[in-house]
């Protein structure tokens, strides 16, 4: 998806969905998240499970300033103790040489997940321990840019879907699912205004 083409997405979504207008309508078009396919995004995706964008970054960033090129290789001779210095907590060193391991044992071919279809890169992506739905699509959508994919399973999204829709409770993942059906096939576009109007909206904690 290039720019033009993500335009043209935000400017169908906001003439079907009210809600999602009145966001580009307040905060401008969403920036168009992009981040290069390979073994760092999937390893930063990972650092982003379950913890701040913020925190993720940070650990990543010191984990690029310990090796002269972040690879499977480079990342696998850096002992539990060096890891855990970086900020790498026990269960995502272990996911992260997981996923490291199978790259080197030729298990998992990264270069070759473009050319297949998202059901086909989601099953040889989850045969990796560590990596579940929400890493899948987050790297469909950010490194690979496929245009319908939908991360029912994202805390952002669903805070964000029950503010604007003004639901009473946060919505489950199947409810998620089914306000997400109109979005189609824009769905990751839909979640990018989504995130935009979440970091760009202050609420109590």
């Amino acid at each position: 998806m290039n720019q033009k083409s993500f335009a043209v997405a935000i400017q169908e979504l906001v003439k079907s969905d009210r809600d999602l207008a009145k966001i580009v309508s307040s905060l401008g078009n969403p920036p168009q998240w992009q981040r290069k396919p390979g073994f760092p995004t999937l390893i930063r995706i990972i650092l982003e499970q379950q913890v701040s964008l913020a925190s993720a970054k940070a650990t990543f960033e010191r984990l690029i300033d310990a090796v002269e090129e972040l690879t499977p290789q480079s990342f696998l001779r850096l002992d539990d103790a060096k890891l855990k210095s970086l900020g790498f907590s026990r269960q995502k060193t272990r996911y992260g040489r997981e996923l490291a391991q199978a790259i080197v044992d030729r298990r998992l071919h990264l270069d070759n997940l473009e050319q297949l279809d998202n059901d086909q890169i989601r099953k040889q992506l989850t045969s990796i321990k560590g990596i579940g739905d929400w890493t899948v699509d987050m790297y469909l959508m950010m490194a690979l840019q496929r245009q319908d994919v939908f991360p029912s399973k994202d805390l952002a999204v669903a805070v964000a879907v029950k503010e604007i829709k003004n639901l009473s409770t946060r919505p489950q993942k199947a409810e998620l699912e089914s306000i997400a059906q109109s979005w189609q096939p824009y769905r990751a576009i839909a979640t990018q205004i989504l995130w935009h109007y979440y970091l760009n909206t202050p609420r109590i904690k």
